[in-house]
């Protein structure tokens, strides 16, 4: 396996998923990440921040973590206004989302929805980087529907101070199915006057691996699904052992506990929870009956007996790996 002791790992923002409750739990049971970049927050008009997005925002709720904010707009005053509420409040970096490929993102020119505009792009990068008062980097993907789109859009990347930019490369049709798109990631190692980093279908060390072996120039790399469904992932790039089935256990502990003081009442909680059960199932023989009576729960005692059911009956596998 090559040399990555020179690599920086990103946490991916995954909405309902990467919360702050989440990331400080995690932070401190397992081997952490370099930098955690938080579910993207959408300004509005009225320059309102809501209570729920407060709460997500607030340095206290980060306290410890190099965390980032990520903004969802085409409004380049809005993003101004937005970055500098975050500067205010002591970020010293703001993320510009280009990657979300939800149709109703999409729809309103937002997220990856702006890519099939390169014009407004340009408008919406060149409003941002001549009034912010912040670091700005974006997180992108290759196009809309085709990888032969994204010379043009790295042309307008490299025409601004992006402080890094972070490729997905699949294009917003490909949602999250079919493999990456490597050509166009090699491209950007290439012509990108950015520093980069890779994000896509990074599941296991060996996966990792591969990436650092293409483009050994690489620093920084993003992880999402594969980290969220290992939390031992990270530990073992770094040290080489995995982490144990108590370890596991306690952090499903203390999530929950978390989500129930803060949660209106059991279903909203045990749907959280459910949210990362989708993952964990790769960490154990056999579970799905088990991760069935989780979903069927019909209260905190029944979704209790589940999870200590599945702890207690199938074998834990501490190298799981997700397969989407």
């Amino acid at each position: 396996m090559p040399d990555m002791t020179d690599l920086h790992f990103y946490l991916a923002p995954m909405e309902g998923v990467t919360d702050s409750i989440y990331r400080q739990i995690y932070s401190r049971m397992f081997a952490p990440f370099d930098r955690y970049y938080m579910p993207f927050f959408s300004p509005t008009a009225e320059h309102v921040i809501t209570a729920r997005q407060q709460r997500e925002l607030d340095p206290v709720r980060n306290e410890g973590l190099d965390a980032v904010p990520q903004i969802l707009t085409n409004d380049p005053e809005l993003f101004v206004w937005a970055a500098n509420v975050l500067a205010d409040m002591g970020y010293r970096e703001v993320n510009l989302n280009l990657g979300c490929p939800s149709g109703t993102v999409v729809k309103k020119k937002k997220g990856s929805g702006l890519l099939g505009d390169p014009a407004m792009l340009d408008r919406l990068l060149d409003g941002i980087f001549s009034k912010v008062k912040i670091a700005v980097s974006v997180k992108t993907r290759v196009g809309i529907r085709s990888e032969d789109e994204f010379p043009a859009l790295l042309e307008i990347f490299n025409r601004y101070p992006i402080c890094e930019l972070t490729v997905h490369p699949r294009v917003q049709a490909d949602q999250y199915r079919g493999a990456v798109r490597m050509e166009a990631f090699e491209l950007a190692m290439r012509e990108s006057r950015a520093p980069l980093c890779y994000n896509g279908d990074l599941f296991s060390p060996e996966d990792i691996a591969e990436v650092r072996r293409r483009f050994p120039a690489l620093r920084a790399i993003m992880l999402g699904r594969g980290a969220v469904a290992n939390p031992g992932l990270i530990g073992f790039l770094k040290s080489g052992s995995w982490a144990a089935l108590s370890q596991l256990r306690e952090f499903h502990e203390a999530l929950c506990g978390e989500y129930r003081k803060v949660m209106p009442g059991f279903r909203p909680t045990v749907s959280r929870m459910f949210e990362y059960w989708a993952f964990w199932g790769a960490l154990f023989e056999s579970p799905a009956k088990h991760i069935k009576r989780i979903r069927k729960a019909a209260s905190f005692d029944d979704y209790d007996r589940a999870v200590q059911l599945l702890f207690d009956e199938c074998a834990f596998i501490p190298n799981g790996i997700y397969c989407p």
